[in-house]
């Protein structure tokens, strides 16, 4: 069963958990030190920091609920919430980046006193941590969508702080407060296209499309290339969570054609040219192609 193999983000669980920490950290800080500074900049990033708490929190989550084992009621498990938690962080940082420009459009017409020299000094903080979390997570937001979706989140939060520390030290030199406003938009702006283009794989992956660097054409030429193979119909290709693309295909074969050994050069064409480990073939003869009722692949 696929669930035997893990999942990719299960593979980088405590990396996540050590981002969790640190996240959870940050955002009390960012949230004190905003709400004593007066800076929206601050309060921006640490709502962004409250997100990211939850999502890296459902990530977790997940990971949990994709460990339990299939039954006869889920055949597949619980991999599929990792995809779903990746689908909730995108919704709840749309969110987020909403009020950031509505406050900061607020803010632009009455800048409120700022303390700065608190400002900088929890952004830096801010960044460090950030720094550490974009580390962590540098190689496992390759290998799944629910991973990508927290180092994404991160590194939001790092583009975050560095406009914050920005804005901190041109109301430091200038006095010019609308720098606070200013920065706090540009940090919702940041995080809009990168949770767009999450959401978007995420949602393919649920409405079942041909997984993302899988070309289906290739696949069948190979298929037909195949020894003893003399036609293919109904083949599709989806992705159950990140790092677990699966194919099913009927395969009509040729006359004399020893079906293991048709079974045994597909499935090692599909595992070692295209990554798909789980593959299930109907092996059909020549007449029985008629039958079917509705071929359309």
């Amino acid at each position: 069963m696929p669930h035997a193999h893990g999942t990719a983000a299960g593979a980088h669980r405590d990396r996540l958990v050590g981002v969790f920490a640190l996240t959870l950290v940050v955002f009390l800080i960012e949230l004190v030190g905003g709400l004593v500074s007066n800076s929206l900049a601050l309060l921006a990033d640490a709502g962004h920091m409250f997100t990211d708490v939850a999502g890296i929190g459902l990530a977790l989550l997940a990971i949990w609920f994709a460990g339990r084992p299939a039954n006869g009621g889920r055949t597949f498990g619980y991999l599929r919430l990792e995809i779903l938690a990746a689908v909730v962080n995108a919704v709840l940082l749309f969110g987020v980046c909403a009020f950031i420009l509505v406050e900061a459009w607020r803010r632009l017409s009455e800048p409120p006193e700022i303390a700065t020299g608190l400002m900088l000094a929890v952004a830096v903080l801010g960044l460090a941590a950030n720094a550490v979390s974009l580390f962590l997570l540098r190689r496992a937001q390759g290998e799944s969508l629910n991973m990508r979706g927290a180092y994404l989140e991160v590194m939001g939060d790092f583009a975050g702080s560095a406009a914050v520390i920005g804005a901190a030290v041109v109301i430091g030199v200038t006095g010019w407060t609308p720098a606070d406003a200013i920065a706090s938009a540009l940090i919702g702006l940041l995080i809009i296209p990168r949770t767009w283009h999450l959401l978007r794989e995420a949602v393919d992956v649920l409405l079942e499309a041909t997984p993302r660097g899988v070309d289906l054409a290739e696949v069948r030429s190979h298929i037909l290339r195949a020894t003893g193979v003399a036609d293919i119909h109904d083949l599709h290709a989806w992705t159950i969570t990140s790092g677990l693309n699966v194919l099913s295909a009927h395969v009509v074969l040729r006359e004399g054609a020893s079906p293991p050994d048709v079974l045994d050069e597909l499935c090692r064409c599909l595992s070692g040219d295209f990554d798909i480990e789980h593959s299930t073939f109907q092996l059909e003869s020549p007449d029985r192609t008629r039958l079917e009722e509705a071929p359309h692949a």
